[in-house]
């Protein structure tokens, strides 16, 4: 098999982590949950959480597994062994939230604490913020919380995507470029061709070796 098969399934599996990544980073800009709360002072308060914010993780997968793409593409073999392993671990990890969310019952607790973490200097009502969410002051109680399942799914998909295809490329990574291979045999023989001349200038196969490869013998002798 030419080298070129060989890195196929292992190109694949990159621009599968590019994939992963995308659908995690979109995951991340939805809405996951729904909040309806109850403040005194200002009445019912409707607020909403995003992926990103319910989960933190997320954009940062989603960067690793973009990082992971062009790492897997443009390494070597060992890399791309490596890069594989550790984009299959972050999906394997980052699928537990997205889990979790779906099949437990949501914190209330800490929906609440992150709704209220931006209020500042003790505001005592509900204040907008930014992109036109809202947070909720210490007192408000949250009357009831509504799943989205669309952004935990996709999230899942994410994840399932990263872990397949970062098994792949770390046990299918292929083999390096022959254009790679014969530049470093080149590089490697062109230097064993100077280490020679510095040992045995004298030497006619040396010098004519030395020709061979493009390297002036008396350039090195001079610079000796």
């Amino acid at each position: 098999m030419s080298a070129a098969a060989s890195r196929r399934p292992g190109r694949v599996a990159a621009l599968g982590l590019l994939v992963a990544a995308g659908l995690n980073w979109a995951a991340s800009r939805m809405t996951w949950l729904d909040v309806e709360a109850f403040d005194d002072k200002s009445g019912a308060v409707s607020a909403s959480l995003t992926g990103a914010t319910w989960a933190t993780e997320l954009t940062a997968v989603a960067l690793l597994l973009a990082a992971g793409c062009v790492a897997g593409l443009a390494l070597r073999r060992l890399g791309r062994r490596v890069v594989g392993t550790v984009c299959a671990l972050a999906g394997a990890g980052i699928a537990w939230i997205p889990v979790r969310t779906l099949n437990q019952e949501i914190d209330t607790q800490r929906v609440h604490s992150l709704l209220s973490s931006s209020v500042e200097g003790g505001a005592q009502t509900a204040t907008g913020t930014q992109a036109g969410s809202v947070t909720l002051s210490e007192w408000a109680e949250i009357s009831s919380v509504t799943l989205h399942y669309a952004g935990p799914g996709l999230s899942v998909a994410g994840a399932a995507i990263a872990l397949v295809c970062g098994i792949i490329l770390a046990l299918r990574p292929g083999q390096d470029a022959a254009t790679m291979n014969r530049y470093e045999r080149k590089q490697s023989r062109q230097q064993r061709l100077r280490d020679d001349l510095n040992n045995a200038p004298d030497s006619g196969r040396v010098m004519w070796d030395a020709l061979d490869a493009d390297i002036d013998p008396t350039e090195d002798t001079r610079r000796d």
